[in-house]
């Protein structure tokens, strides 16, 4: 695979704790490296990025992790163990989609939805998007846009609204797609929210060389807004950081890790050269 995604959770103080935590309560996790601020996880194979990012931001709802359990007992467990010292949004239940379900958020501020269906991948971990408000429609619209910009990409599956919403017809109420090795979820709230898509949750993707980098940040930061360090928001509002492959051996390098740094924190656009060349 020539690009690799995963998730990012931004942590005001405590990324080591929810670190721990995570890897104990998932089966088959854990650690890939550690390099303040940034600590990298497997959870029962998907990768996630945990940033000690400070008060700036923090998780929201409008980005959570779908785990299909597989099994009664381990839907019962991670309930337990998730919804210890958090809230709980859905309790365990039996909903019209699925004979048991919950929606949970942990003691750090990170949502967790809750499945006791499998899924025919190795990825039990799926990065679930939630469209609210005037955003509600555009679920459709976003799965062809994330599509469109990977390759090779692919739906998987969709379902709209029923009848009796007052939506118009053929508007989705939940999809799933997959660009490259990494399915999403994606669904339509139609009820109004507080809350909205935020950097507390993002997407890093791995670029293997300028041109791979040049490409996404264009396209996926069209309509949408540049930050710094590689960071933009796409036109949905969902936050992308978009980085050479290398990055995290030439900030875990001691002897260029303080240079790259102060380079990479001058830039909005990251250039791989001028990072390399420390």
């Amino acid at each position: 695979m020539d690009t690799n995604i995963y998730p990012c959770i931004w942590f005001k103080e405590d990324a080591q704790e929810a670190a721990a935590f995570y890897t104990q309560v998932f089966p088959n996790s854990h650690y890939l490296s550690k390099r303040d601020p940034v600590i990298e996880i497997d959870l029962n194979g998907t990768r996630f990025m945990l940033l000690q990012g400070g008060p700036a931001f923090s998780p929201s709802a409008a980005v959570s992790y779908f785990v299909y359990c597989g099994s009664e007992k381990e839907i019962d467990r991670l309930y337990a163990e998730l919804s210890e010292g958090g809230s709980v949004l859905m309790p365990l239940d039996t909903y019209d989609w699925t004979s048991r379900y919950a929606w949970v958020q942990d003691k750090f501020g990170v949502n967790w939805q809750l499945d006791i269906d499998d899924i025919r991948s190795d990825q039990k971990i799926v990065p679930a998007l939630l469209f609210s408000n005037e955003k509600k429609l555009a679920v459709k619209e976003a799965r062809d846009f994330y599509t469109g910009i990977f390759d090779p990409s692919r739906f998987l599956m969709e379902s709209p609204y029923p009848p009796g919403h007052d939506m118009p017809g053929g508007t989705l109420l939940f999809a799933q797609f997959r660009i490259r090795d990494v399915i999403f979820n994606i669904m339509s709230n139609p009820m109004p929210a507080e809350f909205d898509f935020s950097p507390g949750n993002s997407f890093v993707l791995e670029c293997k060389d300028q041109q791979e980098l040049d490409k996404y940040w264009e396209e996926l930061g069209k309509e949408g807004a540049y930050s710094q360090c590689g960071w933009l928001e796409d036109k949905y509002g969902l936050s992308w950081q978009v980085i050479p492959a290398e990055l995290p051996s030439l900030l875990s390098d001691p002897d260029r890790a303080e240079e790259v740094m102060k380079r990479l924190l001058k830039m909005q656009k990251l250039e791989i050269a001028e990072l390399k060349n420390t």
